[in-house]
């Protein structure tokens, strides 16, 4: 019996193994061809992929999430499921090699390869393909301290392990390891998994010394993943370390792998400006080398760090398109359970929930990769804004995916869709010509027959702090509010006539609502969308099949409500006399306030007569305060502002109870605003801060500038002094600051300027200077500075003066091969209303001491 038992067994799992190889044949793979082309192993059509890095098994992700008591493979539900929601079909991933080997490269068996596992599982349910770079050869720690697993990284240096025999044989082993694994939930190995497209060898790889060093340790790992019996192609990250860029065409993979950050990492705020001059163009150098032609290409990381925008990534798509790659992935996505910390990494924030445009930004850059074909050439920027179905816009922060089916947008817009009668699927962020929505999170549109849609609303996400600045899992930056607000859906396949039916409620028990005249009240979740008096075709319930899961699914954060409004506010940077002004604020809180009066000042218990300006909404969250001329008046404008709200009092920016009319209330801070007459001076800089509001940069990064503040003499104005450190010649360094606000606020005194104006003086050698503005296009205009002996001066140039040269890439791109300026073909003329940036420059600074102390117009 137990014989027959065990046959039976064995014939079972034959049978299994045989149906499960059979199922693995019929699911396309991914081949590179000769001429370094990625194609599907049925059709041989080109492949394309777009979508994220994500890290919840490993790392700080993996720790935060417990530390917040989230069940990790529920996370991972929620996250794969906005994955496929914003169209991604790709996922890249590099193993921390620390937390799943030992110290010998032995693959251990653990929490984090059981999650690593079922990430994939889940991805491949959603038809998400996958690249995986086997190993990081760093620690675990960031932003925390590395926790020392004894793995076989810890022991050895980054820059050795490529070139210590030890630590080669320990990657050989590990990786042949990793290969063989057979992942429990879909029952393949990953070298044999269809739904795994490659291999990347390892992260960043830092190499040095000899290049046959480097040669022989590809040379080895290839080695041993050909001999595990893999037949998947090999990657191999060719952005860094250029003087070994030859071994990496010569080795025998199939693939290489590109970064792209553009605007620099961890600037520790969000930084501001048009930023498409910076990704107007992905050079490659080294694209000459022979074996570069049949490498196929991709983007393993790319994102335009430190940044809200949702203007960006489409044009990065495209970038990379017409460069020839033909996988994109962002890094990196932050699990949803503790997106509203951003704690993950500092300078990278993404999530479908709490950066709601900007995940639709980049659910558009995806269907770039899909749509735009590869090595497609365009005009230079900004001629390039406008490309196939696609548009961007830095004004209007805005990306817009217009096609005959599909209608997709970031931010508010007034442009039509192309055929409204044809549409499928609408995504957007903000109101357009078939939407019309107060609320800041995300909707989705999709039509499932005629006159039958699916509606699905993320919540509000309010942004309570910038998201850029030193991370805490106690310091939330987004909030999430669940609140009904009312949309305006206008889409001729529904009609004037539709019912509304939740797919939340039980059993799909909840009866439908009738809408009259397309507008109606929603609260976030799943909606099924009838015109009226139709028959369907269909049974449309919760459980209804659709888009590799069901009809009804939805996932949103969990959140605590507020114990108090939140009223954010940024104030003006300065404000002209004689002139009406508005000032604009954000209020965050689940109920709507009675009142938001505000007061300066001025205004006081003993008075009888203490003027106010009552807040006007704009939306559920924008409130804006029209201050008249009249109270623009002295030095500098000061007031608060108080919220009524379910009977209590809470006045900012104190974010006290009580109101400043109160006998026993007392303001102890203010929004405080410099007022200045119209044709004054408009200050851009000063030193009397003791931290200098100018951001210093160098070209090339290994030159830098020090700076000390100066102030010996209490009679005279202080100056910051830099002195300048180079190891190349030809050096640049560059001084800038936003002004964007100051120049808005001043629309007379820009109106009147004629001169740029700077204090200086300047110790030894000789120096040449240039200074001028970057204007909203991403333009830079400057003149020469014409500075005499050592001493102190005042330069006066005339804006009149100033001419259109390359726009400095301002912080340093990565990879460092890319180019560091934008070359402008297209001439635009200098326009002193549009600027936004102040930029000094200076070059054959050896030997000088500059000082700055003043810098305005006039």
């Amino acid at each position: 019996m137990r014989v027959i038992i065990l046959c039976c067994f064995a014939l079972l799992g034959y049978v299994n193994s045989y149906a499960q190889s059979k199922a693995i044949k019929k699911v396309p793979t991914v081949f590179v061809d000769r001429e370094g082309v990625m194609r599907w192993s049925d059709s041989k059509a080109e492949a394309s992929f777009y979508g994220v890095n994500y890290t919840v098994p490993f790392a700080h992700a993996f720790r935060a999430l417990h530390d917040k008591g989230i069940d990790r493979k529920r996370a991972i539900d929620r996250d794969v499921y906005h994955f496929a929601r914003l169209g991604y079909n790709a996922y890249r991933i590099h193993i921390w090699d620390v937390e799943i080997s030992d110290k010998s490269g032995n693959l251990i068996s653990n929490e984090h390869l059981d999650l690593l596992d079922y990430l994939l599982f889940k991805l491949q349910e959603r038809g998400i393909r996958i690249l995986i770079t086997g190993m990081t050869n760093f620690g675990n720690g960031y932003p925390e301290r590395n926790i020392n697993t004894d793995a076989f990284t810890y022991h050895y240096d980054k820059c050795a392990v490529h070139a210590n025999p030890q630590a080669i044989a320990a990657q050989e082993k590990y990786i042949t390891q990793l290969l063989h694994h057979v992942n429990p939930y879909t029952g393949n190995a990953y070298q044999t998994d269809p739904y795994i497209i490659g291999f990347e060898i390892n992260n960043e790889p830092c190499h040095t010394g000899a290049i046959q060093t480097t040669s022989d340790y590809i040379g080895r790992m290839v080695n041993a993943m050909k001999k595990s019996g893999n037949k998947k192609p090999i990657f191999y990250n060719v952005s860094h370390n250029m003087e070994h860029v030859k071994a990496y065409f010569d080795a025998d993979i199939q693939g290489t792998t590109y970064q792209w950050y553009p605007v620099g990492l961890v600037a520790g705020r969000e930084r501001q400006g048009n930023f498409l001059p910076y990704i107007d163009q992905y050079d490659i150098p080294f694209s000459n080398l022979k074996g570069f032609a049949n490498k196929a290409k991709a983007v393993y990381e790319y994102d335009p760090a430190d940044n809200l925008y949702s203007y960006m990534h489409p044009a990065m798509s495209r970038t990379f398109r017409s460069a020839g790659f033909q996988w994109i992935t962002q890094f990196a996505y932050d699990p949803m359970d503790i997106a509203a910390y951003n704690t993950e990494y500092q300078t990278h924030y993404l999530n479908l929930a709490y950066t709601p445009a900007k995940a639709l930004s980049t659910m558009i850059a995806a269907e770039v990769a899909y749509t735009i074909p590869r090595n497609k050439k365009f005009e230079q920027y900004p001629q390039d804004t406008l490309f196939g179905d696609f548009s961007v816009s830095y004004e209007q922060d805005l990306s817009l995916m217009n096609a005959q089916d599909k209608y997709f947008y970031t931010n508010n817009t007034t442009v039509r869709p192309l055929n409204p009668v044809k549409l499928q699927h609408i995504a957007g962020h903000g109101s357009s010509p078939v939407v019309e929505y107060g609320g800041s999170g995300a909707y989705f549109l999709d039509r499932l027959e005629d006159g039958v849609w699916r509606l699905e609303v993320m919540p509000d996400a309010e942004k309570i702090a910038d998201p850029f600045a030193k991370p805490s899992l106690d310091r939330e930056v987004v909030h999430i509010l669940y609140r009904s607000q009312m949309i305006d859906i206008r889409i001729p396949d529904l009609g004037d006539l539709f019912t509304v039916r939740s797919l939340l409620g039980k059993n799909n028990s909840d009866e439908a609502i009738s809408v009259t005249k397309t507008s109606f009240s929603v609260k976030p979740g799943v909606y099924l969308l009838k015109r009226k008096n139709l028959q369907l075709k269909n049974s449309w319930l919760a459980s209804s099949p659709w888009k590799n899961g069901h009809l009804g699914e939805y996932y949103a954060p969990k959140t605590e409500a507020l114990k108090q409004p939140l009223l954010i506010h940024q104030q003006p940077e300065v404000l002209e006399k004689g002139r009406s002004t508005k000032l604009q604020f954000r209020y965050v809180f689940e109920k709507q306030p009675d009142s938001i009066i505000l007061q300066t000042d001025q205004v006081s218990f003993w008075k009888d007569h203490n003027p106010y300006i009552k807040l006007i909404s704009t939306d559920n969250c924008t409130y804006e305060a029209d201050i008249p001329a009249s109270l623009l008046v002295g030095n500098e404008l000061k007031y608060t502002a108080t919220v009524f709200v379910g009977g209590e009092k809470i006045t900012y920016p104190d974010n006290q109870t009580g109101a400043p009319l109160e006998w026993n209330y007392r303001v102890n801070s203010y929004w405080t605003v410099g007022l200045y007459e119209q044709r004054a001076p408009i200050g851009l800089f000063e030193s009397f801060s003791k931290v200098s509001s100018l951001e210093t940069f160098a070209i090339p990064e290994t030159a830098y500038m020090t700076a000390q503040r100066e102030h010996h003499d209490l009679s005279k104005v202080p100056f910051w002094t830099y002195t300048f450190h180079a190891k190349d010649s030809g050096v640049q360094y560059f001084w800038v600051k936003d002004i964007k606000s100051t120049i808005a606020e001043r629309p007379a005194g820009i109106a009147a300027a004629i001169k740029l104006c700077i204090l200086l003086k300047h110790e030894g050698g000789n120096p040449l200077l240039n200074a001028g503005f970057v204007t909203k296009k991403g333009y830079t205009y400057v003149d020469n500075i014409a500075i005499g002996a050592s001493g102190e001066t005042v330069v006066r140039l005339d804006l009149a003066d100033l001419k259109l040269v390359p726009t400095a890439l301002l912080p340093a791109p990565y990879p460092v091969f890319l180019e560091r300026f934008f070359k402008p073909t297209v001439p635009v003329q200098f326009d002193k209303r549009e600027i936004e940036k102040l930029i000094v420059s200076g070059e054959t600074m050896e030997g000088v001491a500059l000082s700055i102390a003043a810098i305005w117009l006039e």
